[in-house]
């Protein structure tokens, strides 16, 4: 007689959606990374199969939840949008991110960076972009085989995925889209977006006012005809009376004057 014996069965591994450590260290940096992953996001919103995150925890490898990153900003092309607590990538079709970046802040240690730079180079990222704002300083890595290659120049470099430019003729960086328009911050979105209610609001009035000239012009124009045809009125009754005059006079015999 066999006796049939349980397998343990295996314990269910957590992937934590948090690792603890906060997402910026200061203004400048909680900025800019806002400002790229948005910026990023709203590049691709009409692509239902570009993914965006901020600050999102990346497992790479299924049964691990000891090695991971969260990018300040990662890019996944060939995903779909929607809400994720974490990128497991062995749920998402094994598609790694393809674009990551990261805003620099004086508390990251050389040790810290490096390791990501491995993970990124191991993991299968095509671009990486690292940015220190403080100083502004701009570097980029772009996939050649199974490495990361720094890339020579950044300032006006376009991303090959992404399409944007990296402008550093300025105090700052400054990113721009295909489209030629900057990336921008939400204040700097709720300004513009101000500017152009403002332009639009004015705009309108003009509108009113030109249709207001219009509508007074008209009237105008509506008044001279009626007085015109008044005076034609006038005219044709007073013709009327000196032809019915002289019907008179000429019943009395009377020749009117031409």
């Amino acid at each position: 007689m066999s006796i049939q014996t349980e397998q343990p069965t295996r314990p269910e591994i957590a992937y934590p959606d948090c690792d603890g450590e906060p997402m910026s260290d200061n203004t400048l940096q909680f900025r800019w990374i806002v400002t790229v992953q948005g910026g990023v996001d709203a590049l691709f919103r009409n692509d239902p199969q570009v993914f965006v995150a901020g600050d999102l925890l990346w497992y790479p490898v299924e049964g691990d939840n000891v090695t991971r990153a969260a990018p300040d900003t990662l890019v996944v092309f060939g995903r779909p949008k929607g809400y994720r607590g974490s990128y497991r990538q062995w749920m998402e079709g094994g598609i790694a991110p393809q674009v990551v970046f990261e805003i620099l802040s004086p508390g990251n240690r050389p040790g810290e960076m490096e390791r990501k730079f491995q993970f990124y180079q191991r993991y299968g990222v095509e671009e990486y972009y690292q940015y220190d704002p403080d100083n502004v300083v701009l570097e980029g890595w772009i996939r050649a085989g199974k490495t990361l290659e720094p890339i020579p120049r950044m300032a006006g470099w376009v991303s090959p995925r992404l399409g944007i430019r990296f402008d550093l003729s300025g105090a700052e960086l400054r990113i721009i889209g295909p489209d030629g328009g900057p990336f921008l911050t939400y204040l700097e979105i709720v300004e513009q977006a101000e500017q152009e209610r403002r332009h639009a609001e004015q705009q309108q009035r003009r509108a009113e006012q030109q249709q207001r000239r219009a509508e007074q012009q008209q009237q105008r124009a509506e008044q001279q005809q009626q007085r015109a045809e008044q005076q034609q009125q006038r005219a044709e009754q007073q013709q009327q009376r000196a032809e019915r005059l002289a019907a008179q006079l000429r019943a009395l015999g009377v020749e009117p004057e031409s």
